[in-house]
């Protein structure tokens, strides 16, 4: 009973100030940032080599593609694809190798929970840090489409909280992910997982593209509901099914950060 309650203590963030419990964590983890700051802004340059060289090189191979009823430019396909894209990097990258790292080997989070600073507070912590990287990509990234001029409509505002919201659904599956990690080869889960993800979630080709038995498949994988969302707001063709992308997303998010609590929680008190 009492090694119960010691571990659902440690669970959730402790009393007082949870918020900014966890923001002592991002804070540390900004600390670490200013010493490697050119690998932190360098994660924003894979997805604008993407844009560059598929969606306006291979774009002018390709030529127009189907679109809600009508034919756009390939480029203004792949971009918003490219954005949503940039999001589950940064924010699976984020979650999965380096909180491993801090777990396993640095052993960070062992001095963490020596202070008043919880398991809880250490994940909401780590995944702030995850979307306030993923928030910098997304804003430079769509600077960069509004130079190419790939933006259409005045709904493209809301591309940078969908972004964050996708990174937050990565995030909190990233760091749930990492929690059962025995060891480096592990890792090799996590690209079979996301590079199906990157070339088969409509990110490059339409969902009609696809054979008629796949489209269901692609139609229930995370980085869809994202690349969805991107592309309707940024193209300017917002209906209901927005929300419903925006509910996965959210779910899919939430439910990491409760296993990866839990998980984490007894990773450090066993």
């Amino acid at each position: 009973m009492i090694a119960t309650t010691s571990l659902a203590a440690h669970l959730l963030p402790r009393s007082g100030r949870p918020s900014r419990r966890s923001a002592r964590v991002v804070e540390r983890n900004v600390a670490v940032a200013r010493q490697i700051w050119l690998i932190i802004v360098s994660g924003f340059f894979e997805p604008v080599f993407y844009l560059l060289s598929i969606g306006i090189g291979i774009g002018h191979l390709v030529g127009d593609v189907p679109y809600a009823g009508a034919m756009i430019p390939y480029r203004e396909f792949v971009a918003p694809a490219m954005l949503a894209s940039s999001a589950m990097n940064g924010a699976i990258f984020a979650c999965t190798f380096n909180i491993y790292f801090r777990l396993k080997y640095q052993k960070t989070y062992d001095a963490i929970v020596a202070t008043p600073v919880g398991v809880g507070d250490i994940v909401m912590g780590e995944i702030g840090w995850a979307l306030i990287r993923g928030l910098f990509y997304s804003v430079c990234f769509i600077g960069v489409m509004v130079a190419l001029g790939l933006v259409q409509s005045w709904w493209a505002l809301l591309a940078v909280p969908i972004a964050v919201l996708i990174g937050y659904a990565f995030a909190g599956m990233g760091m749930a992910g990492t929690s059962f990690m025995r060891s480096w080869k592990d890792f090799d889960y996590v690209t079979l997982a996301i590079m199906p993800l990157f070339l088969f979630s409509g990110t490059f080709s339409p969902l009609s593209a696809y054979p008629s038995s796949v489209r269901w498949v692609v139609r229930v994988t995370p980085l869809y509901q994202g690349v969805a969302m991107e592309r309707s707001v940024v193209l300017g063709h917002v209906d209901g099914a927005l929300f419903a992308h925006a509910i996965y997303l959210a779910v899919a998010g939430s439910a990491g950060v409760i296993i990866a609590s839990r998980r984490i929680g007894r990773l450090l008190l066993r």
